[in-house]
């Protein structure tokens, strides 16, 4: 029957989506390159470069943020519909990637976004391969959504997290999905019979930017979204981690009803969402995810080959 296609679902994640990086260099030296990279918000941006051939570019990219250069991509936009408008980051990949188009890179692209108002799974499989990534990773309420062919568009994590369907649509017989967030499964217990005691309140801050001081404003800014030193959360926070929560239940519902063939899962629980900075232990802990299981997937492939 010859060798069976290879699909591979690369779910969201934020930071942790640089261990993407290390799973697919596992699979390239282990001679498993997927024939078809479907991928969701992060999964979008990793599997994009992939395919295009661009993976070098984006772990060059990713092993060079510090702290401070992550800061620096936010771009704030305070009067819009998300608190960052994504503009340098797209341009960051535009530079690497602008006369890409998903139609013309040799195997099967997807990326997967939601669409505003009706929440439609878009799935994103033609065009310019920069303006799909944009559109997969618009975080609701951090970045702005993405106007494609009169559809806003936002992350794709709010319909599909780790695109197993899709690879199979799209003709995969072994189909390897990456789950950025397997350790955190289960943990979404109930706790009943609690009391409603209040906390006490912190202080109020004076919440206005400071005129006139440009290094006092992002300072300001920084505190707001990443969170005080006091242990009180960011904006960016709690967002993440309420969109987290149900990214974690919506990708339990649909990998029960469509499960994967094999399941690469990085140990990540140590590390931040917003931890872009450190790309390096991501990438380590992608690969050897991998490693552990490239006996399986190889059995898997040669069982229906036979």
């Amino acid at each position: 029957m010859g060798k069976p296609k290879i699909g591979i679902a690369l779910g969201g994640g934020a930071a942790r989506g640089w261990a993407h990086i290390g799973v697919l260099r596992a699979l390239e030296r282990a001679g498993l390159a997927p024939d078809i990279v479907a991928g969701t918000s992060i999964g979008a941006v990793a599997g994009g470069c992939y395919v295009a051939g661009r993976l070098d570019e984006l772990e060059k990219f990713t092993l060079s943020l510090t702290k401070k250069r992550v800061f620096g991509f936010l771009d704030f936009n305070f009067a819009g519909s998300g608190l960052i408008t994504g503009k340098r980051l797209c341009d960051e990949l535009d530079e690497y990637l602008r006369p890409v188009l998903i139609e013309d890179m040799e195997r099967k692209f997807v990326a997967i976004a939601t669409e505003m108002g009706t929440g439609h799974e878009i799935w994103l499989s033609k065009g310019r391969l920069v303006n799909a990534m944009h559109a997969s990773y618009a975080l609701p309420g951090i970045f702005r959504p993405v106007n494609i062919s009169g559809r806003w568009l936002m992350d794709g994590a709010l319909v599909n997290p780790i695109p197993v369907s899709v690879c199979r649509a799209l003709g995969a017989r072994v189909v390897i999905a990456v789950n950025l967030n397997s350790e955190y499964f289960g943990k979404g217990a109930v706790v009943p019979d609690q009391e409603a005691h209040a906390e006490p309140e912190l202080p109020d801050e004076n919440m206005a930017l400071p005129a006139g001081n440009g290094r006092a404003a992002k300072r300001l800014l920084h505190r707001q979204f990443f969170g005080r030193s006091d242990g009180a959360p960011g904006i960016s926070s709690v967002m993440m981690d309420a969109f987290n929560i149900i990214q974690d239940r919506i990708a339990r519902s649909r990998l029960a009803g469509d499960p994967p063939d094999l399941m690469i899962s990085p140990k990540l629980s140590q590390m931040g969402l917003f931890d872009f900075h450190r790309g390096s232990e991501a990438i380590a802990a992608g690969t050897a995810a991998t490693e552990k299981e490239l006996d399986d997937i190889q059995q898997s492939i040669d069982t229906l080959a036979a």
